[in-house]
């Protein structure tokens, strides 16, 4: 296990780490935010958190890393570089997560999948999904940062995480902060619609 502190130290250090009133992916508010892009900036920072995010893969054999467009993707290029795999990214169309560019997997190939953060999980069990559809065996989901606040896996297979991270998550009609008038922000590259 990485020593949680350090790591959050880094993600502070960066900027990654916001405090506000967020809408989550999910829908949700949170007031903290982690951006993950002020990491995925920093190449260097980049690689050597994904060199630890790989330690628990090193003796597995790991065909692709997979991750969904946009977070996912320089992670999934940084960590298939560590394992020796190749590197994909799925794309959203019409709402639905799908393997495009040319991307393929070979049936019975073993993925790894990465998302940036991990809050409800919904997008990498998107690309859970259509790495199953198309013949490829999941091996684990791993991510930068976990924030579901669950203990167990939220994946039926096995899962890591750099950074677990618990700030409080409201349902938009319970949240304090939209109770105080405070504005929301949706960071998130789904906000971009």
């Amino acid at each position: 296990m990485h020593n949680n502190d350090a790591i959050l130290n880094t993600f502070k250090r960066l900027g990654a780490v916001q405090t506000g009133h967020f809408m989550l992916t999910s829908g949700n508010h949170s007031d903290t935010y982690v951006q993950c892009a002020r990491i995925l900036e920093n190449p260097r920072i980049n690689a050597r958190l994904c060199k630890k995010l790989a330690q628990p893969w090193m003796k597995s054999r790991v065909d692709i890393v997979a991750g969904p467009a946009v977070g996912g993707i320089i992670g999934a290029y940084e960590l298939a570089r560590a394992l020796k795999a190749r590197a994909i990214y799925l794309e959203r169309v019409d709402n639905k997560l799908v393997l495009r560019r040319g991307f393929t997997i070979n049936n019975g190939e073993n993925v790894l999948v990465i998302e940036d953060v991990v809050t409800t999980g919904g997008s990498a069990q998107e690309v859970v999904e259509v790495i199953k559809e198309n013949k490829g065996k999941v091996v684990g989901v791993v991510s930068l940062v976990d924030r579901s606040g669950k203990a167990e896996s939220p994946f039926n297979v096995k899962f890591n995480a750099l950074l677990k991270v618990n700030p409080p998550i409201y349902k938009p009609e319970e949240c304090p902060l939209c109770k105080k008038g405070i504005p929301v922000a949706k960071p998130g590259s789904r906000g971009l619609k």
